[in-house]
């Protein structure tokens, strides 16, 4: 059975390495090290080392046991491209999510130098959907390492959004999505600033989909925009 996820913008997540370490400020709040040191406490055995980060090799083929097609975000408690993460095991992650043709696999980074240093030696099946993150505008050069990268599907994942981003380039990119950072300490997110993403957006032609305002309540506050709930999806993704 797959583990099914509350993200709105996928289905189920897959979980091959744990743990992190904070690398810019949209890390600062993060919701996966809050989880981590909790499942801990509950004597979880995949987060015995809490928040550091851990390769779990029993869980590398796990996708293939869900013969369901389903959008599945990988490594929704890490990130895959983490120095502590072996080429290797990096490979043989690449090597599951090909096999497993029937299930799309989302992935985020926020380390896209390491991501475009790696990217050559990998087998980007048409299946594997590459994102960075992009938390300000300090941040662009991620959305640079990653149209480099051969991914068929390319994606920005503008949250926790901390500022306004006036001008990015979209051309190659396939998806953008945008969300306020949620939970305790929480950022607060400008309205401008999400507008003038999406309107980047729809000038573009670049499917935009607004994930939440965020805030300590973030159900509360909603996903609503202008009027309207954006759910746009990569016409790949809708078409198939």
């Amino acid at each position: 059975m797959a583990f099914a996820s509350s993200i709105e913008w996928t289905e189920s997540t897959w979980n091959p390495v744990t743990g992190c370490t904070k690398i810019s400020p949209g890390c600062r709040n993060c919701y996966a090290e809050r989880m981590a040191l909790r499942l801990k406490a509950m004597d979880n055995p995949s987060y015995v080392n809490g928040f550091m980060p851990t390769m779990h090799h029993n869980l590398l083929s796990l996708p293939l046991h869900w013969k369901k097609p389903q959008m599945i975000f990988v490594n929704s408690m890490s990130d895959l491209f983490h120095e502590a993460v072996s080429e290797k095991f990096i490979s043989q992650i690449f090597e599951t999510m090909n096999t497993a043709w029937w299930h799309n696999f989302q992935i985020l980074t926020k380390r896209s130098e390491r991501l475009l240093k790696i990217a050559p030696k990998l087998n980007w099946g048409n299946n594997i959907w590459m994102g960075v993150t992009v938390e300000a505008s300090d941040y662009i050069f991620r959305i640079d390492h990653l149209r480099k990268t051969n991914a068929r599907i390319k994606f920005i994942s503008f949250e926790p959004l901390l500022g306004s981003i006036q001008y990015i380039d979209l051309s190659s990119i396939d998806w953008v999505i945008v969300g306020g950072e949620s939970g305790p300490g929480a950022r607060p997110v400008q309205s401008s600033w999400v507008i003038e993403l999406r309107d980047q957006c729809q000038k573009g032609g670049t499917p935009f989909f607004f994930k939440q305002w965020g805030g300590f309540n973030k159900k509360r506050a909603g996903r609503e925009l202008e009027g309207r709930i954006w759910n746009e999806m990569p016409l790949a993704f809708v078409s198939a």
